[in-house]
């Protein structure tokens, strides 16, 4: 698809910290326009993977408002938690997406599982999926992942979500204590965004 084609788009999330992110990598000749602008609600996710709901969020967005809409689902899948939170990662924050209660929760469950997790490397991965959707039609849907660990108490305050619990593969600091210029360019969301550019 030809890079003229999509001038104007819409980011089709509720969460700040995820529109701020997007923004930050979308081409500057986009015209960007956020839900709040149109004061919607998130649809239900009821899909069963990222890509599913991703999809959701994009198709609902677009036929709401008209236009083009790119929507991200993401979450942290920690191996020894079965990869949970997964697709459930914000709803474990409660109903007002609350991440220092989702973090808790998370300390919680694996010390539910293992009592002596801290002395260990807890594997855990971030995963994003990326939809572009024009009304009911699907333009692209990609995903990508990010490795790495739980670290034993937050850290930082950058960022959103969990990352103040996630050390990267490779890395010594929390996404939470990197410099969001940083973040951004090493994160699951930069890499699905660089599979997705080419439709944008």
């Amino acid at each position: 698809m030809p890079t003229h084609k999509i001038n104007k788009l819409l980011i089709g999330t509720n969460n700040r910290g995820k529109l701020r992110e997007i923004r930050s990598l979308l081409p500057k000749n986009i015209e960007i326009h956020s839900t709040s602008e149109f004061n919607l609600k998130s649809p239900i996710e009821n899909g069963k993977t990222f890509k599913q709901n991703s999809l959701i969020k994009s198709k609902y967005f677009s036929k709401k408002t008209g236009l083009i809409c790119l929507a991200d689902d993401s979450g942290l899948e920690i191996d020894l938690l079965d990869k949970n939170p997964g697709i459930y990662s914000a709803r474990w924050g409660g109903r007002h997406g609350d991440f220092n209660k989702a973090i808790k929760k998370v300390y919680r469950e694996l010390s539910k599982k293992d009592k002596n997790w801290k002395h260990k490397k807890i594997s855990a991965r971030f995963v994003c999926a990326l939809s572009i959707s024009c009304l009911d039609k699907k333009i692209a849907c990609v995903q990508s992942k990010i490795e790495g660990s739980i670290s034993t108490e937050p850290k930082g305050t950058n960022g959103f979500g969990y990352d103040p619990i996630f050390v990267p593969k490779g890395k010594k600091k929390t996404f939470g204590e990197m410099k969001p210029a940083k973040k951004y360019k090493i994160d699951h969301r930069y890499f699905a965004f660089k599979k997705i550019r080419k439709f944008l």
